[in-house]
């Protein structure tokens, strides 16, 4: 609840992308987005406790049943996995990979 700014401004990261590839293609300007699942951010560890306080479950069914339920691995997505995915986008040196949005989540987009 409460996320309408959160999630406009990540809709409005994907429409920046695309226009940022699209005008800066002719002086090789790529722009891409990488849209991590669940990271155990401060903003994340803070939301633990609340849902499990609104859920009336422990913290633990929290990760488990509700964060990372559908993650193929039930793991986090961590920083390295994000840095993976930015190298690979910094490593790509053609145009064919630009305006691109790429979910590092562990399968988590996948519900």
């Amino acid at each position: 609840m409460l996320k309408s700014a959160y999630v406009t401004a990540k809709h409005g990261l994907i429409g920046l992308c695309k226009t940022v590839a699209k005008e800066g293609g002719k002086y090789k300007i790529r722009a891409n987005v990488i849209c991590p699942g669940f990271v155990r951010t401060p903003l994340v560890e803070k939301q633990i406790p609340e849902q499990a306080a609104a859920l009336g479950i422990s913290e633990d069914d929290v990760i488990k049943k509700v964060m990372l339920k559908e993650t193929v691995d039930g793991e986090f997505t961590t920083v390295q996995d994000v840095a993976e995915v930015a190298l690979l986008f910094a490593g790509f040196e053609t145009n064919a990979l630009t305006g691109q949005s790429l979910v590092v989540s562990h399968g988590w987009f996948m519900q």
